[in-house]
């Protein structure tokens, strides 16, 4: 089966007469959103412990683990938060959060580009909140 464009599927759906026929027809090209799969093969690419991994993107390990066992989803600042802390590309950044649902990190917000630069220059969590606490952003966490 050919793969269709996100744009191919946004146009059939705007034609389509009725949302059942449109999942009907495109079952096959809907993503698979599991996180949790995607979040783990990335940490297995990292050499960082769990607990380092906890401590660097600020949050419980309790937490860190109901997220890897996929009892908890990560809000999008959480979920960049464990991108930071797991010294992610923004590549890798973007897709995870495209992945998820979540706005891809945006040069024109000037928040989006805080973070974003935090993540090109391999800033850590904290100096990346100070920035946003200086420019009266909300910080991650």
């Amino acid at each position: 089966m050919r793969e269709r464009s996100t744009d191919d599927l946004g146009q059939e759906l705007m034609g389509a007469p009725n949302i059942d026929a449109y999942i009907h027809n495109n079952e096959a090209f809907f993503s698979e959103q599991n996180i949790t799969e995607s979040l783990a093969e990335l940490y297995e690419r990292k050499a960082v412990s769990k607990a380092a991994l906890a401590r660097k993107s600020g949050m419980s390990e309790v937490y860190l683990h109901q997220v890897f066992s996929g009892r908890r989803n990560p809000s999008r600042d959480r979920l960049l938060c464990l991108c930071i802390g797991l010294e992610a590309t923004l590549e890798e950044t973007q897709c995870l959060l495209k992945q998820s649902a979540y706005a891809q990190l945006y040069p024109k917000s000037k928040r989006d580009a805080i973070i974003t630069y935090g993540i090109l220059h391999h800033m850590e969590l904290h100096a990346i909140n100070d920035k946003l606490f200086a420019e009266n952003e909300k910080t991650l966490f």
